[in-house]
């Protein structure tokens, strides 16, 4: 027999104390802006919204040919979030980076590179504004994006693949970032 019956009860979504959206906008966000350097998924970008709404990331910047809402697919994924999170489209990601280093954003981008660091190394509490580059998912980021970053992030892997999907790195991610950002 199992010790834990009911002891663990699934809570209702009434339960959850969620904000509404207009409540969601006026909360205080960290200081992060997601940026996707050509990220091809409409999938992948609505599960990017929804766990920038999770993490209270200030903003996202879909870049080139990132798609943005409204579009069924990423509705299908982001269940809304896409209404909540504030986002703004550039045609070339260089234009987005150049605008956010002018705004005095450091531009830290998740890829793997000589002289990267790893995640739980990085100390987020070192920059002021962070603005986080998430890369297409067969390209992953741009070299030109990867050469004018601060930092080069990389997520640790042991497996044989050494990639994870976008959406899937973007959560993990955020999280860390949360976590230094909120205290």
């Amino acid at each position: 027999m199992n010790d834990n019956l009911g002891r663990f009860r699934k809570l209702l979504n009434s339960e959850l104390g969620r904000c509404s959206a207009d409540e969601y906008h006026s909360a205080g966000k960290i200081p992060v802006i997601v940026v996707l350097d050509n990220v091809r998924s409409r999938h992948n970008i609505g599960s990017l919204f929804r766990s920038s709404d999770a993490f209270s990331v200030s903003e996202i910047f879909l870049c080139g040919i990132s798609s943005t809402p409204p579009s069924a697919e990423i509705h299908k994924t982001a269940l809304g979030a896409e209404n909540t999170v504030k986002w703004s489209y550039f045609n070339e990601t260089t234009d987005a980076v150049k605008s956010l280093k002018d705004s005095g954003y450091s531009i830290i981008s998740v890829e793997q590179t000589e002289n990267s660091t790893m995640l739980g190394d990085f100390r987020a509490d070192k920059y002021n504004k962070i603005a986080i580059v998430f890369g297409n998912e067969v390209k992953g980021v741009s070299q030109e994006i990867v050469n004018m970053s601060d930092e080069i992030v990389e997520i640790p892997q042991s497996g044989t693949k050494h990639s994870l999907n976008v959406s899937v790195a973007a959560g993990v991610v955020l999280w860390e970032l949360y976590k230094q950002k909120k205290g």
